[in-house]
């Protein structure tokens, strides 16, 4: 393996919803209680239980003050776990971050753009990667999630049928804009690298997407296994593919199996989570040690790339497909996130705080898909100014870094435009129902 591998990656209480907020895309439960997904609260009572649960709220967080923060503690269950909404919210802001950071766009001979990025030049960035490289704690808070929702005597058809529908909504309308700037581009002749170079970053998600959409399908089924088996029995996949692959020097197409199994990994174990398979802190730490004591022996003895982010250009990337390396570092990162649930609970009970979680969380899949999309239309728009620093110049440079972290305000800035922009496409909210036969509009997610 290390024949193959040894390039060494040094450079990879208010019943009615709140106003202009997008209708949920997504129903992740986050624990007991909570009808919505672990995005931000549950199901908001009418009446005296609504009052109960908003009064209990502040109670527990002081004054929380009027305006939409206010609002959202009132609609907040008092018993919710709102640990479990944190982690989601990290897992979204840590991979649309990481994208903004490890993405470059490059002017090339002729005015084309290409695809570069600045792990490539500066390998002393790569721990950045294994910070901002958070996709095992979104499939494992999302296994959870799926594990509350789908109770016994729950219509497992309607369910995924309501699922399917929140994943894909977000995609329709990127994919079809997409799809006509890339035509309209070719037709005013565009060169097709520009073109490939503009494309691929933003329809990078959708791989995300269609994985995390065949896990949440196939929930039923996995609900009726033993989580912790089924973990085990997806590593095991990983493994055999990888000592395939690099170890007898197979062909390189078998690896796409694992884009299925690796992920499943961290989502059976969110799935266990949820039948109480971490009840006790010793597996937790087992998760975290473990997990980080083999993604190291991976790196250092089997020549493993050590970036957790794809490289432009590298032989091997840890998640396209998916690796062991990747695997074992998602079980360290599953081991934190459950050592850390309980200080970040308790955090979130400061109104403000809980708030912004809450807001990344009603629209965690529209934020995911369309991150792409802000960066690059801030490029094309940059486009007639040359090589502007942070955006169209050599991320070669400390220099570029931070010229790129004075972009991000205005990434941001885009992006929050979007949910709002995708919620005007959607039928009223009072008119779709869940799974469970409940109006979404009574929860926020």
């Amino acid at each position: 393996m290390s024949d193959r591998l040894g390039h060494r990656t040094a450079a990879p209480a208010i019943s009615a919803p709140l106003p202009a907020v997008p209708a949920p895309e997504n129903e992740h439960p986050g624990h007991a209680g909570a009808e919505g997904p672990a995005g931000v609260a549950g199901r908001a009572e009418s009446g005296a239980a609504g009052t109960r649960n908003g009064v209990a709220g502040r109670a527990e967080s002081g004054s929380s003050g009027g305006g939409w923060v206010g609002r959202i503690e009132a609609m907040t269950p008092a018993g919710r776990d709102r640990g479990v909404d944190a982690l989601r919210g990290l897992a979204i802001v840590g991979v649309i971050l990481g994208h903004w950071l490890v993405t470059a766009w490059v002017v090339g001979p002729g005015g084309s753009l290409r695809i570069s990025s600045p792990l490539i030049h500066l390998p002393e960035l790569t721990p950045l990667s294994w910070v901002l490289q958070t996709l095992a704690v979104f499939f494992f808070v999302g296994g959870y999630a799926a594990a509350r929702s789908l109770r016994p005597g729950t219509d497992g058809p309607a369910w995924v049928r309501a699922r399917m529908g929140r994943l894909l909504r977000p995609a329709v309308p990127l994919l079809t804009a997409w799809a006509a700037i890339a035509a309209g581009a070719a037709a005013y002749g565009v060169p097709p690298a520009t073109v490939r170079a503009l494309v691929l970053p933003v329809v990078g998600p959708i791989w995300f997407l269609a994985v995390f959409a065949g896990l949440t399908a196939a929930t039923p089924l996995l609900l009726r296994l033993r989580p912790g088996v089924t973990a085990l029995s997806a590593g095991a996949v990983v493994l055999v593919v990888d000592a395939l692959r690099f170890g007898l020097g197979g062909p390189a197409w078998p690896g796409w199996t694992n884009l299925a199994a690796g992920w499943l990994v961290p989502y059976a174990l969110g799935l266990g989570w949820a039948r109480g398979l971490f009840a006790s802190r010793r597996p937790v730490v087992a998760l975290l040690v473990g997990g980080a004591a083999g993604t190291v022996v991976l790196v250092t003895v089997f020549g493993y790339p050590a970036s957790m982010v794809g490289l432009t250009g590298a032989k091997v990337s840890n998640l396209s497909p998916p690796t062991l390396a990747a695997v074992t570092f998602g079980l360290a990162q599953v081991g934190l996130a459950l050592l850390v649930r309980g200080p970040l609970d308790r955090l979130m009970r400061r109104p403000r705080v809980w708030a912004a979680v809450a807001m990344v969380n009603l629209s965690a899949m529209t934020l995911f898909l369309w991150h792409q999309t802000a960066a690059a239309v801030t490029v094309v728009a940059a486009l007639p100014f040359g090589e502007v620093p942070g955006l169209l110049s050599p991320p070669a440079t400390l220099g570029w870094v931070a010229c790129r972290l004075a972009w991000v305000p205005v990434f941001a800035l885009l992006l929050a435009s979007v949910p709002a922009l995708v919620a005007r496409r959607r039928p009223p909210a009072s008119g779709r129902s869940s799974a469970s036969g409940r109006s979404p509009a009574s929860a926020l997610r």
